[in-house]
């Protein structure tokens, strides 16, 4: 079917009001827009860049945790949480209390996000494997309550206080079952020829429209095609994460994805969902050389002057890269080092200008990597 004859689906009546019921999508799709193919040409350019990339930077891994970090702040900003990604890398312990339940959400996504990522090595992309990554997500936070790791079983809405003024009202909860089972089928159907991009931006958008869960709906989404991308080895790492996009150009979605419920405008849809992965790309590419100019700066000519204290050095750099806002405590238990030689490194890496004291106490002090966590942040 071409996609230009796509129809989402009908409006229909339940007891006193009118619930969207999406049409099944595993289907075989033809993209038969140009704007449409020119657009999936640079997104598959442009994911081909960044996959090269992450599989050459010497320890890749450590950077796409700060990409979780950063997509984890982001994601859960969305839906209405504070933390900062300085906030997000520091432990529990220094935490203001304040500050705690929205840094648990966040803490709550990483989790969930490494949990589903590390899943697919053992589980295919499936409602189990989604199931089990949201009930990390809610785990001790707002939407406990909410039947974490199950689909629903009442009708929920978006926007609006009562079903009577809501924006927009997904299926009715006896359809979920049906409708997920279809769009399982859908991501990991190898008989039909439907471009992966394709496949997942419609993926992204019938599971909105769906809307499975009683809360976490959003970020359970948004992670969706990330999973997806690593699930068909387009890319060998989790590299690119769309929550910033979203974010800065939120209104947008929003209207973009009621628009395919109201207009069948998928085609538009899937526009704006393509030039978000290219933006992202781009970005992450960036980020990835200032992260490679950045390290090769520090390692071979600010530390070097350091003479035989640069191993203990170059140590915590490396511990730095992972966890860009440090305390004291942090450097003695994880370099299994004195309080000493500590205190000595942190006070090298304040003259190098590495690090930034922010608490501005003399006690209970914690330091910022503040030129690489700025990095993540633009």
């Amino acid at each position: 079917m071409n996609l230009k004859d796509y129809k989402a689906g009908v409006l229909t009546k339940q007891f006193g009001y009118k619930s969207f019921q999406p049409n099944e999508i595993n289907k075989e799709w033809i993209v038969g827009n140009a704007e449409l193919e020119t657009l999936l040409a640079e997104a598959n350019l442009k994911l081909g860049e960044l996959n090269a990339f992450s599989t050459f930077v010497p320890d890749v891994n450590v950077f796409i945790r700060m990409h979780i970090v950063k997509e984890a702040t982001q994601s859960s900003r969305i839906e209405g949480t504070k933390t900062q990604m300085n906030e997000a890398v520091l432990d529990e312990r220094d935490i203001n209390p304040e500050l705690k339940d929205d840094w648990r959400e966040v803490q709550n996504y990483i989790e969930a996000m490494e949990y589903a990522i590390q899943g697919l090595e053992k589980l295919p992309l499936s409602s189990r494997l989604l199931k089990r990554a949201h009930k990390i997500l809610l785990k001790g936070v707002r939407g406990e309550k909410k039947s974490p790791g199950e689909f629903r079983t009442s009708q929920n809405w978006i926007g609006g206080a009562t079903l009577t003024d809501a924006v927009f009202i997904p299926p009715h909860h006896n359809s979920v079952p049906d409708l997920i089972g279809d769009l399982e089928k859908f991501l990991n159907n190898s008989d039909i020829k439907v471009p992966h991009l394709i496949r997942i931006g419609m993926a992204h958008y019938q599971f909105e429209v769906i809307h499975p869960f009683l809360d976490g709906n959003g970020r359970i989404g948004r992670l969706l095609t990330t999973l997806y991308l690593v699930d068909q080895k387009i890319l060998t790492r989790p590299t690119l994460y769309l929550s910033d996009f979203i974010e800065k150009n939120r209104s947008v979605y929003y209207d973009n994805l009621l628009s395919v419920s109201a207009k069948n405008t998928m085609e538009q849809w899937l526009k704006f969902f393509l030039v978000g992965i290219i933006e992202t790309a781009k970005n992450s590419i960036a980020t990835l050389l200032k992260i490679i100019a950045l390290r090769d700066k520090l390692e071979k000519e600010t530390i070097t002057v350091l003479g035989k204290r640069s191993p203990n050095a170059k140590a915590l750099l490396h511990l730095l890269y992972g966890k860009p806002v440090i305390t004291s405590t942090d450097i003695i238990e994880s370099l299994g080092v004195t309080k000493q030689t500590a205190s000595a490194l942190l006070k090298d890496f304040l003259n190098l200008k590495i690090l930034k004291e922010q608490t501005g106490f003399k006690r209970n002090r914690i330091f910022v990597f503040d030129e690489y966590l700025r990095l993540f942040e633009k």
